[in-house]
């Protein structure tokens, strides 16, 4: 993120990005709420990845130097919100889970963003009531800052299917079990199993969003079977990948 564009009020509007489309580093002085209508999201901020299919939405709060990058036929809604309206009193980005009634309510939100009508206005007043009943998902990949951890999460990314056991993988990098442990706890706040599911979810998006087969993307993510990635899937995101694997053929709006 060496150039950063500097855009004061975060915008509210809709746009459809094509799979591999960025929208390169900016920050903004307001508050965004970031929602993947089809296809889906992935947002990078300097503490690591954040990443959301259409039951899930990215808070970005005011200030926090973000780039967006697409997957899939993304139908991408942004929902500004005045640096002095922060319905979830959070300073640190975050997924939200998205109830249908706020996924509509963010759709109607930004079919007319010139719109400034009364009734548009409570709407906005809806919506923020909604945004604070959401759950927090801890759907983020973190940016590693020890080299020794980077090293194995570096050889995970190459291959979510790498079924090597923590001890495995340190003994590839040259780093003791113990030590590896202690760091994910340490830098990530979570196990190294539970990292690794983050990993392979975020994978597995990307791959349904290209329109790989549930199977396949089961696989090629190292779950042992489809259902055993169904079940995961389910769990994360409130819906089966299949669900979402029939979504992401096209934008529904």
């Amino acid at each position: 993120m060496s150039h950063i564009r500097h855009t004061p009020a975060a915008p509210t509007r809709a746009q459809r990005l094509t799979s591999g489309d960025r929208i390169d580093a900016h920050r903004h002085d307001d508050h965004q709420i970031v929602y993947a209508g089809s296809g889906v999201v992935e947002v990078t901020t300097d503490a690591g990845t954040w990443f959301a299919p259409g039951t899930r939405a990215l808070w970005i709060p005011a200030g926090t130097v973000h780039a967006h990058r697409a997957h899939g036929r993304l139908d991408l809604r942004l929902v500004g919100l005045p640096a002095a309206a922060n319905p979830l009193g959070l300073d640190r980005p975050a997924v939200l889970t998205v109830s249908p009634l706020l996924r509509e309510l963010i759709l109607a939100h930004t079919r007319d963003p010139g719109d400034d009508s009364p009734a548009r206005r409570r709407l906005r007043a809806v919506l923020c009531d909604q945004l604070r009943l959401s759950p927090q998902q801890p759907l983020r990949l973190p940016v590693p800052t020890d080299p020794r951890l980077a090293a194995v999460c570096a050889l995970v990314h190459a291959d979510p299917a790498d079924a090597r056991t923590l001890a495995a993988l340190g003994a590839a990098t040259g780093v003791g079990e113990r030590t590896l442990s202690r760091l994910f706890r340490a830098e990530f706040g979570m196990t190294f199993p539970q990292w690794r599911t983050q990993s392979r979810l975020y994978h597995a998006l990307r791959m349904l969003a290209d329109g790989l087969p549930v199977t396949t993307v089961a696989h090629r993510c190292g779950w042992s079977s489809a259902s055993a990635f169904i079940d995961v899937y389910r769990r994360s995101f409130g819906t089966t990948p299949g669900a979402r694997h029939r979504r992401v053929r096209g934008p529904e709006n």
